[in-house]
């Protein structure tokens, strides 16, 4: 059974850092791309960040790009992601997702596998 488990959310003052991770297990995951998406209340599920598990390619959102950083460890089969300089407007459910092919920033175009999700509250 595929699973993807988010943790490291929490609650965090402006300014601070946290760290995500994503533990994948039931299969490998050489061809698949890896993301990171965020959804805040009220709004629709965006894009974060994403990278390919069996390369060196690395994606961000513009907004991101600079204060979040997107890494795995194959060893322990996880993806992490480490945010820094967080703002209240980061406040979201964060959610894994793997998505086999080429990468594509569409949160509906990932099909394959989504964690459960693990909440971040910046405050201000």
């Amino acid at each position: 059974q595929v699973q993807l488990v988010e943790s490291g959310g929490g609650l965090v003052q402006a300014g601070g850092s946290l760290r995500l991770s994503c533990s994948a297990s039931g299969r490998t995951f050489n061809r698949y791309i890896m993301g990171w998406f965020r959804q805040a209340p009220g709004k629709e599920r965006e894009f974060v960040a994403a990278l390919r598990w069996g390369g060196t390619s690395t994606f961000y959102a513009h907004s991101m790009k600079g204060r979040f950083t997107i890494s795995r460890d194959n060893g322990k089969n996880t993806v992490y992601l480490q945010m820094d300089r967080l703002k209240p407007e980061d406040t979201a459910i964060y959610y894994c997702a793997a998505r086999q092919g080429e990468m594509a920033y569409a949160p509906s175009l990932w099909n394959d596998y989504w964690g459960q999700g693990t909440q971040v509250t910046v405050s201000s």
